[in-house]
């Protein structure tokens, strides 16, 4: 692997370049370049022979906003042609997903947005007041159809024995052959 530090005017974003970048994303990439540089030299732009991008189009073009005048690329040379198309939609494919959990309980997430990560919108979880409204002064209910007379029978004995057992004093009501 050919890495290098070159003149950022000696590369040349990729013509065919499938992928595109929206201003305010565009404007976190470049504030994220301005924040903390070292990011392109652990991860550097991958270019073919000719100076071409195939990886890295969006931090070429955020770098050159930033005012960066050298950038680290790494040089593809082995790579066929068809090997470099494959590498261009590769490359930016995203194979795996965000552990929601992990990162709320394990990160900042003011720190996330910082850096760039869009955060799905939470929202205060509602009250049961909220949840339920009126319908908290009403009795429960639920309809459950069954397919022969024997089927609700036992469904009858089953909900009273679990009730007899979790609590004591409740009660059940069939009508019309329903639950």
């Amino acid at each position: 692997m050919n890495i290098q530090k070159v003149k950022i005017s000696a590369i040349k974003s990729n013509p065919n370049n499938p992928r595109l970048i929206k201003d305010d994303k565009f404007h976190k990439l470049v504030k994220s370049i301005k924040e903390f540089p070292q990011m392109l030299e652990l991860r550097p732009i991958v270019v073919n022979d000719e100076m071409v991008i195939l990886g890295g189009n969006m931090r070429h073009k955020a770098c050159i906003e930033a005012g960066l005048k050298e950038v680290t690329i790494v040089k593809a040379s082995e790579l066929t042609e068809e090997q470099q198309k494959e590498f261009i939609i590769k490359d930016n494919v995203g194979f795996g997903e965000w552990d929601w959990d992990v990162l709320a309980n394990e990160w900042d997430a003011e720190s996330l947005e910082e850096w760039g990560l869009d955060l799905p919108i939470l929202m205060n979880e509602p009250s049961l007041d909220e949840l339920i409204g009126e319908e908290k002064n009403k009795p429960a209910t639920m309809k459950i159809t069954f397919d022969s007379p024997e089927q609700l029978q036992k469904a009858e004995i089953d909900i009273q024995e679990l009730l007899d057992r979790k609590y004591k004093g409740a009660y059940f009501s069939v009508s019309a052959g329903e639950l």
